[in-house]
Parts: structure tokens; C-alpha cells; sequence
């Protein structure tokens, strides 16, 4: 039995980084015509489901991976790939010309994204795997192309009595009306998204909330744990009126971005698993995120 498993994407990360790309005011500016060189390159395997289980196996947990691996001439590096990485793809669909592809330009640490999805329906081939209601514990990633309805659905299969469930919603589901989540926040246990999307969720500027003395007016979330993390400015938590901080840890040096806020995720859902433990949970988040920006790669 799985120690958790994950539902989300499977992508092909291909990085760049060249003194020759143009920059300016904080964004590329690459000649249409033009043809530029890399100094460096490296290829491997991201994307909310991936980074999430990946980080998981190196914290000590057994995770399986349910996304989509296209038929393609990606399709053996991905599976070499996530057997080398200790996750298990027993529950992954292969797909016909399916891809999902992102070429990450890098500069001092920060990323830009060039992002390709062939769209998918994740659904349809989700309700084929009856071992999935074996699952100890749940993490869905935000899964944006995925409908309210449909990510009910498939929670509501997987949830059993002492399953626990993480969610990282994405921006769309956090502009939803509220009344669109109150059925959807029921089958979770824990909410874990970035403080931009929260602002998008209560419907109020980020820039007017004070995350250090929040009031959570959503009655839905008050029996849920909420997990907000904001970058280098840290994390906070809550549950039944009660709050814990975490500070951001600071890199050695920024290598790599990519993938930080999946390793948080990864970092609290392991030690979450292990210790049921909130603070302590934020503590190894923040440590695990560090540890990835550390390196090249999403996880």
C-alpha cells in the first residue's frame, strides 16, 4: 500500500540559461527572427504531481503517481525517470500524441516558463483504478483544466474514513464564487495555497490582508487545516482559531526556483503524514523548499 498519492501532471522541463538573452525592466526580450545559443541546458521531468510525489520519496514516504505519460518519444525517459526517483507508476495513463512540455528560460535563480498542454481528460481513466481506494493518504495538485464537478468526483471515490486529503487549489478554483466550494472543502482536510490565491479566494486585495492576525470568515474551513505560504515573507497556518508561523528559510544560494512551492508541499505533507504535527510540519516545508532552490530542477 501507497503511502500517499498523488493526482496531477506529469511534464517534460527543458531549461535554458545563455549570457546572450536580452533582458530588460526584469523580462526577456528575444529578437523575432532571432537565433540564440544556450551556455547550459538540462532536461528532466516536473509538474504538481511529479514534484510533490518526488519530494515525498526523498523524505522518506512511498508515493504513486496518477497523471498522464504521452506516447511519445518523451514517454520511456519519464518512466526511467520516475522509477529512478522511487515513484510508482502503476496508476499513470499512457496517451495517444499526448504532451505536455515546458522549455524555463533561467536567470540569477528566477525562471521564465514557456508552457505547451495538449488538453486531456484526466477523468474518464481515473475511475478505471479500483486500487486507488487504497490509499492511505490523497494530495491533488491544482489541476486547472480540471472541472469543480469532475475533481469532487474523484475525491470523493478515493475518501475513506481515515484518509487524508491534501488539496493545492490553482487560481481558477480560487476565483470561484464561494458557494461553488463549500461541497469541495467538505472532502479535504487540508487546503494548502499561496497568499495570492487566498486573496483571489476571500475576494480582497493581497495587499490588504494581514496574514499575521487573519480572520477566516469562511465557516467551511474553520474544522480544516489552512495552509497559506507567501514566498520569502514565510508561511502560516491555521486551524480551529489557533495560528502558527513559519519563517522562510534562506538559501545558500538561489539556483533554481522552479518547483519551490511544490516542495513546501511536499516537505509539510511528509512530515504531516509522519507526526500529524502542524508547526513542525511548516518547519520541514520551509526547510525542503530551501533545499530546492538549492539545485536545478522542479524537485
Amino acid at each position: 500500500m501507497y503511502d500517499l498519492i498523488c493526482v496531477g501532471s506529469i511534464s517534460v522541463d527543458l531549461y535554458f540559461d545563455a549570457k546572450n538573452f536580452t533582458k530588460k525592466d526584469n523580462r526577456f526580450q528575444l529578437a523575432i527572427g532571432g537565433k540564440y545559443y544556450s551556455d547550459f541546458f538540462y532536461e528532466d521531468i516536473g509538474g504538481g504531481g511529479v514534484n510533490v510525489a518526488v519530494g515525498v520519496a526523498k523524505l522518506g514516504l512511498k508515493p504513486a503517481l496518477f497523471g498522464k505519460i504521452g506516447n511519445n518519444a518523451f514517454k520511456e525517459m519519464i518512466l526511467k525517470k520516475l522509477a529512478d526517483k522511487k515513484v510508482s507508476t502503476e496508476f499513470c495513463q499512457i496517451e495517444e500524441d499526448y504532451y505536455k512540455i515546458s522549455a524555463i528560460l533561467l536567470f540569477k535563480g528566477e525562471r521564465t516558463i514557456i508552457h505547451y498542454e495538449k488538453p486531456t481528460h484526466l477523468i474518464k481513466e481515473f475511475f478505471l483504478h479500483r486500487d486507488l481506494k487504497k490509499a492511505k493518504n490523497i494530495y491533488f495538485s491544482p489541476l486547472p483544466h480540471l472541472s469543480l464537478s469532475e475533481k469532487k468526483r474523484m475525491i470523493k471515490y478515493l475518501k475513506g474514513d481515515q484518509t487524508l486529503t491534501f488539496v493545492n487549489f490553482s487560481a481558477v478554483d480560487c476565483q470561484r464564487p464561494i458557494n461553488e466550494l463549500v461541497d469541495f472543502f467538505d472532502a479535504l482536510d487540508v487546503l494548502i495555497i499561496n497568499a495570492h490565491e487566498y486573496s483571489l479566494l476571500v475576494k480582497k486585495s493581497y495587499e490588504k490582508i494581514n496574514f499575521n492576525n487573519l480572520k477566516i470568515n469562511l465557516p467551511f474551513l474553520k474544522d480544516r487545516i489552512l495552509i497559506i505560504t507567501d514566498g520569502e515573507k514565510g508561511s502560516y497556518g491555521y486551524y480551529q482559531d489557533k495560528f502558527y508561523y513559519q519563517e522562510a528559510i534562506k538559501p545558500k544560494k538561489v539556483i533554481d526556483t522552479t518547483g519551490a512551492g511544490d516542495a513546501y508541499t511536499a516537505g509539510f505533507i511528509a512530515q504531516f503524514i509522519k507526526t500529524k504535527n502542524i508547526p513542525l510540519s511548516m518547519q520541514k516545508g520551509a526547510e525542503y523548499s530551501a533545499n530546492k532552490i538549492e539545485r536545478i530542477g522542479a524537485n
